[in-house]
């Protein structure tokens, strides 16, 4: 992996650790639980506009897995190159 995709990863990661980061998915998923919901729904473009905020809210909250992942396969794909 070169040096500016770790320090990509290594910066996420970071601030993944931090206080902030696990106050921020603490609001996403009070947001998540308020949004969730059809009984609030008034009508059919309110139902668009919560699909999409919602869809926002889970890339976030997924954010750190996803991060790890592609990681992940980064270093797999290094390992292959590097095998053959």
């Amino acid at each position: 992996m070169d040096k500016e995709l770790e320090e990509y990863y290594s910066n996420f990661f970071e601030l993944f650790r931090t206080k902030g980061w696990k106050q921020l998915i603490g609001e996403v998923d009070n947001n998540i639980e308020q949004l969730n919901s059809v009984e609030a729904t008034k009508d059919e473009q309110d139902l668009f506009y919560r699909k999409g905020q919602l869809t926002v809210f889970f890339n976030l909250k997924n954010l750190e897995q996803l991060m790890i992942t592609a990681k992940e396969q980064a270093e797999s794909e290094d390992n292959e190159d590097d095998a053959i």
